[in-house]
């Protein structure tokens, strides 16, 4: 009886022990995905609170005369609109007299203001001779101003604007000619030495001509080459060789993708540089494996039975693969293709290696043209002095992540809506 009241008790604290220890288990993973999912909430939050002001861009009311003496309406490129915008200032402000003050008040608005005076005029060239109030872009410290960057209390010698335009400033507010709306230009802009001039569409145009170019080449490539390895390649030591060196590559650091590209590509083939048809054509490379790999995987789980039922119906060997193992197999590669084109929208490293890090300012009409990509454009940004530039880093990344969770989303859909259990 002793023995056996012995043994009970030592299988309840046995029992005790392991209860407790699973419990631990339990209380370390919730930490673990707690600590994960706080890191990445101020990971988030932190880039929302810088980037979310570069959304909002301010403007600065002045009073344009187009001058039918300076415009003609046969050249309107050719006309001083520059000229018209330091008049109206000076019109706005007719105590300041001296060459420097007026450098100072012309710097109130952003360079660029002539060439919205210009795209106004030919969208409406009735413009001419006439006086209008128009908004044009403010300079990218009086953006940082009224937003808030820039402390007001701070010694004149600490800020980037002095006291004189701060006064001129509190002028155009108090006239409501100063005001902040949605920034169209961050969204329909390339790249531009200005902040408050700069925009991401050249760079997302540059990623779309990227990614289009390497699905064009890993998607076809890497379904065939996964069928092939999976459904008709014998089993002998050349495929377990291919099958080892596919999963190697699949761990390559990227940049070493870019110095492939950069010897191949470039100085060998003589392709063109900072072009989006190299980018597609090393990324590709780069993302070949991860398709592969994800392609075997979704061949793999079709059960064994679909290829035998198809056999015994009489179908061939390629009616087999590919009437009803791959329509089958389709939803996971997908969805492997889709995870893999998303690291390649997000890489950097082997666009830098092939000059897509180059300062362009067009928009990229095709694939041969230069172009950068959304990536290299916030390794840009990043790294330019501007306190401007660093709101329109931040809200560069929030677009890049826009688009990196759109595609993880699109690949969990597609995954959810065509599973299948067997």
């Amino acid at each position: 009886m002793t023995d056996s009241r012995s043994h009970s008790e030592t299988i309840k604290a046995s029992l005790k022990r392991r209860n407790a220890a699973e419990r631990r288990f339990r209380f370390y993973g919730m930490l673990a995905i707690s600590f994960a999912v706080a890191c990445l909430g101020i990971l988030f939050f932190t880039i929302l609170s810088k980037g979310i002001s570069a959304f909002q861009q301010t403007y600065i009311q002045i009073d344009i005369h187009f001058d039918s003496e300076q415009i003609d309406p046969k050249k309107l490129a050719d006309a001083n609109y520059q000229g018209l915008v330091k008049k109206s200032l000076r019109g706005l402000f007719p105590e300041v007299k001296s060459r420097r003050d007026k450098k100072d008040l012309y710097k109130l608005v952003s360079s660029g203001a002539s060439y919205e005076l210009l795209d106004m005029v030919r969208k409406d060239p009735s413009l001419i001779g006439k006086n209008v109030s128009v908004w044009v872009t403010a300079d990218d410290d009086v953006d940082m101003f009224a937003k808030g960057f820039i402390r007001r209390e701070l010694p004149e010698n600490e800020r980037r604007i002095s006291n004189k335009e701060l006064s001129w400033i509190d002028k155009l507010q108090s006239e409501q000619r100063v005001k902040k709306i949605f920034n169209t230009t961050f969204f329909s802009a390339g790249d531009s030495r200005e902040p408050e001039l700069s925009g991401v569409w050249g760079a997302a145009v540059g990623s779309f001509f990227t990614l289009l170019v390497t699905l064009i080449l890993a998607f076809p490539l890497g379904v065939a080459g996964a069928i092939y390895l999976e459904e008709f390649a014998p089993k002998n030591r050349l495929t377990d060789m291919i099958e080892v060196n596919i999963n190697n590559l699949a761990a390559v650091p990227s940049i070493v993708f870019g110095l492939l590209g950069l010897a191949i590509f470039l100085n060998f083939l003589g392709m063109p540089r900072s072009a989006p048809l190299v980018g597609g054509v090393v990324l590709a490379l780069m993302t070949l494996p991860t398709i592969i790999i994800a392609a075997r995987a979704a061949l793999k789980s079709v059960p064994q039975s679909i290829r035998e039922a198809a056999v015994g119906l009489g179908a061939s060997r390629n009616q087999v693969v590919f009437h009803h193992v791959l329509p089958l197999a389709m939803p996971g590669v997908l969805t492997g293709t889709i995870i893999g084109m998303a690291r390649a929208l997000g890489e950097t490293a082997p666009l830098l290696m092939i000059g897509m890090v180059a300062f362009i300012v067009d928009i990229p009409g095709g694939i041969t043209d230069p172009a950068t990509a959304l990536p290299v454009q916030i390794y840009l940004w990043a790294d330019s002095p501007e306190r401007a530039f660093v709101e329109r880093t931040s809200a560069a990344v929030i677009v890049l992540v826009g688009f990196l969770m759109t595609m993880n989303v699109l690949a969990a859909v597609l995954r959810k809506k065509f599973e299948r259990q067997w």
